[in-house]
This record gives C-alpha cells, sequence and structure tokens, in this order.
C-alpha cells in the first residue's frame, strides 16, 4: 500500500515537474521571441556632415560603430541600418526627415554642424529619437536646450588632445610644432587648447602655430596651410580638421620624399595608414566615436535611450586616448604619457578648453 502511494506521490510530483518545464520553455521561448522582435524591428541610421563617410575620420568611425552594432544584433545593412551623405548644408534637415518618415527608432547626426537641423528635425518628429554627436542643442542665447528626444553625445577630445600634445613636445627636434583646425568653434578650441597645454606641460618653451582652415572638407587648404607651417620650421602638426587634414598627410608625404623629417599627428581614429607609405604618421588622438554610436545604440534598442541629457566620453570611458599604432612614439613618450594620464584620472590635471582656460593653464607653469 505504503509503495503505491509512493509511486502515485512520484508521478504526481514527475508531472508536474513536466508541466512546470514546459512552462518555463514557453516563457524562455517568448522571452527569446520579444528579443528577436524587438531587434527585428530596430531601425538606425546615420546622417553624416558634408565630409562624408569615408572621411578617415570623424564621420568613418560613426558608421564604423554603426556596423559593428548592426551585425552584432543581425541588422539587415541598407534597410535596418544604413547612412545618408550630405553633400551640402542644405541636405541635413531631409537626410533627418528621411529616418523619420522612414521609421527608423534612432537616427545619428554626425557633428555640430547638424545641431540646428537636428532641433528642427526632433521638434518636427516627436515620435523619433536623435543623437547628436559632438554637440549640445544651443538657443539663442547660447544656453543648453534639452528635448526629450535628443541624445547629446560628447567628448572629453581635450584630454586626448592632451596627450599627442605630450608626445609633440617630447619627440619635436625644431622645438616648433602646429595645430590645423577645420572650422574655428568651442568644440574644435578643445583639440587645440588641450594640444597646446600638453606641449607645454612638457616643454614650455615650445613655440606653437595654430590656423583654422575654415572648412572640413578642403584638403588642398589643409595642404597650402601644412606647407607654411612646415616651412616655418615646425616639424609635428596635430590636425582636427576631418577631411580637410588629408592635406596635412599629403603634404607631409610629399616633403618626407624629398628627405625633410617631418610628421603629423592624426585625429578621431587611428590614422597611421594615411600617412604611408612615407611613414609620416607620428601617432593619432583617438576619438572612439564608434564606441559612444554603437552604446548609444544598444541603449536606445533595450529602451534606455538617454534623452533629454548630455552623455560624456572619454579617458575613463576608454573612448579618448591615443592611438594603438605606435611604433613611431619612442619609449620615454610612452612611459611619459601614461604618467600624465594618470594624473588627468585622479584630478591633479584639469586640461583646459577654451583660450581664457588655456592662458590660466599656460601661468600656472
Amino acid at each position: 500500500m505504503k509503495k503505491r502511494k509512493f509511486g502515485l506521490a512520484l508521478s504526481l510530483v514527475l508531472a508536474a515537474g513536466t508541466i512546470l518545464g514546459a512552462c518555463g520553455s514557453d516563457e524562455g521561448d517568448s522571452k527569446k521571441g520579444d528579443e528577436k522582435k524587438k531587434t527585428e524591428n530596430f531601425k538606425v541610421g546615420l546622417v553624416t556632415d558634408t565630409g562624408g563617410v569615408d572621411d578617415k575620420s570623424f564621420n568613418q568611425s560613426s558608421w564604423e560603430g554603426l556596423k559593428k552594432f548592426g551585425k552584432e544584433f543581425g541588422l539587415e545593412e541598407g534597410k535596418s541600418y544604413r547612412y545618408l551623405q550630405s553633400e551640402k548644408e542644405a541636405d541635413y534637415i531631409p537626410n533627418l526627415g528621411k529616418f523619420a518618415d522612414g521609421g527608423f527608432n534612432l537616427t545619428f547626426a554626425a557633428g555640430f554642424l547638424l545641431e540646428d537641423a537636428v532641433q528642427t528635425a526632433a521638434e518636427q518628429n516627436s515620435g523619433t529619437n536623435f543623437a547628436l554627436i559632438d554637440s549640445l542643442l544651443m538657443d539663442e542665447d547660447f544656453k543648453p536646450v534639452f528635448l526629450d528626444n535628443v541624445a547629446a553625445v560628447t567628448f572629453e577630445e581635450h584630454q586626448g588632445s592632451f596627450l599627442v600634445g605630450v608626445v609633440a613636445a617630447k619627440q619635436s627636434k625644431t622645438g616648433k610644432v602646429g595645430f590645423i583646425g577645420g572650422v574655428d568653434s568651442p568644440l574644435i578650441k578643445k583639440f587645440e587648447n588641450g594640444f597646446k597645454a600638453g606641449v607645454k606641460s612638457v616643454n614650455p618653451d615650445m613655440e606653437i602655430i595654430a590656423q583654422y582652415a575654415g572648412d572640413f572638407n578642403k584638403p588642398e587648404k589643409g595642404s597650402s596651410i601644412a606647407s607654411t607651417m612646415y616651412t616655418q620650421g615646425a616639424d609635428i602638426i596635430y590636425h582636427a580638421a576631418g577631411g580637410t587634414g588629408n592635406g596635412v598627410f599629403t603634404e607631409a608625404k610629399n616633403r618626407k620624399k624629398n628627405g625633410e623629417d617631418v610628421w603629423v599627428i592624426g585625429v578621431d581614429r587611428d590614422q597611421h595608414e594615411e600617412g604611408m607609405p612615407e611613414n609620416v604618421t607620428l601617432t593619432s588622438m583617438v576619438k572612439r566615436v564608434d564606441v559612444a554610436v554603437y552604446e548609444i545604440s544598444k541603449m536606445a534598442m533595450d529602451g534606455k535611450f538617454p534623452g533629454g541629457k548630455e552623455s560624456l566620453f572619454g579617458i575613463k570611458e576608454n573612448a579618448i586616448g591615443i592611438a594603438e599604432s605606435q611604433e613611431n612614439v619612442s619609449k620615454e613618450s610612452l612611459k611619459l604619457v601614461d604618467e600624465y594620464k594618470e594624473k588627468i584620472l585622479k584630478g591633479e590635471i584639469k586640461v583646459p578648453k577654451t583660450d581664457k582656460e588655456f592662458a590660466e593653464f599656460e601661468k600656472s607653469l
């Protein structure tokens, strides 16, 4: 009798386990189904500035981050993730609108030049999320504007620029270096002032020549400015000029062919290849726009889009630093870079972003 009761009890337990297991399986399948549906229905786009998606710099890094995200989550390129290239400023708003009209969940705008266009598009398409890379939305009084469907993705470029400034000061043989910016703006001033601070921290007597091209897509202008700087004695030039910076590499390579010992410091991504075959890239200030694009895309897909606030990426987030290609950087320079990086992380050095902050920084040296 006891055996029969035990057998019955065991049967009931096994049956219950089977039912619960089936329920658990259904629940698991349901979750997987929801995840798959969430991924399949997610669409993300990128609108470039006029520098183009193959600028070997900022826009290209943005697209690389989006491609990594798309491939990792099985999205179809051209359908679920894609880019639209802006040939002129007038293309910004229409391109942003195309993604909104196409049902894209998130649209990235590559660069501060799209600031006004993003604000207009976001106000016209409240159901679409936008991410403005490199800038905050501003009102007429230059005060930040925060919209719930816009995430401001910014970087601490001045920190990385400081580090390549350290390398430039350590390895310059002429005691004179140059900086070429694209458009004179608060953003590019961060590159300039961070670089100058790094240079002066190593050698306060170093001479720095700085000039702006007024455009991010004029390589011939970059080449012309670089030619003047090299002629004036600068042996290292750091550019933060997008496609215009390609002209700096051209000028450096031409001079290297003629036996001159000149160098370029790249920007935004590792630009080692841009200096080949003459090998003129000393190092690059790596700004991992690709990391930021990937992270913001994933947050949006997971329902955690950081709209209405600023998302800041710097050394601490491994989004700012110097390039992995270091064959032309001396061991002494790398050691010094690590020392200064620690000082920045610990708050012992506050890297200047503006002309005023740099003037105060220079006085403290």
